[in-house]
């Protein structure tokens, strides 16, 4: 796929992040996470200036960021929700409500909704089993859901 104008990101502030670790050996991960923090996702322009600069195949950092679930790499919606998965959740109804958001918003596990709205996550694992099913959303935790009162709280952020 070609790369247009629009698409093009300025890498500036990945060559500010990248001369900070200058020299600095095992530095990957600390500098995929300050990159992602300013751009909210890993560009593929900012990506191979890291390969460049750090000497690290294009595909060792794909391995990377493919492995660890806090990367992107494509934008993400303009709010990110996770839906945990784990036993509790799972046992309480947490399958119902994704099958409902995925029936509605037309997206899976990782993608973003054709507004650019939301993004939508399965984790395993919020921490919040007394509350089950948990989501959050910016961070933002929710509990007791059922799939309407889930979908009432992103009615709320689509405003």
């Amino acid at each position: 796929m070609e790369i247009t104008e629009e698409e093009k990101v300025d890498v500036s502030k990945a060559i500010e992040i990248l001369d900070a670790y200058e020299g600095v050996k095992g530095a990957l991960m600390p500098i995929l996470q300050k990159i992602q923090t300013v751009y909210k996702y890993l560009p593929n322009d900012a990506l191979e200036l890291v390969s460049e600069r750090q000497n690290v195949s294009m595909s060792q950092i794909h391995g990377v960021v493919t492995f660890y679930a806090q990367f992107y790499l494509t934008p993400p919606g303009k709010h990110i929700l996770r839906l945990c998965q784990g036993t509790a959740c799972h046992v309480k109804g947490a399958d119902d409500i994704m099958d409902k958001l995925v029936e509605r918003h037309q997206v899976a596990h990782k993608q973003t909704t054709e507004d650019g709205l939301y993004t939508f996550e399965e984790v395993a694992c919020l921490g919040a089993c007394a509350m089950a099913p948990v989501m959050t959303v910016d961070g933002k935790v929710f509990g007791e859901l059922t799939v309407s009162k889930t979908e009432g709280i992103l009615d709320e952020y689509a405003e």
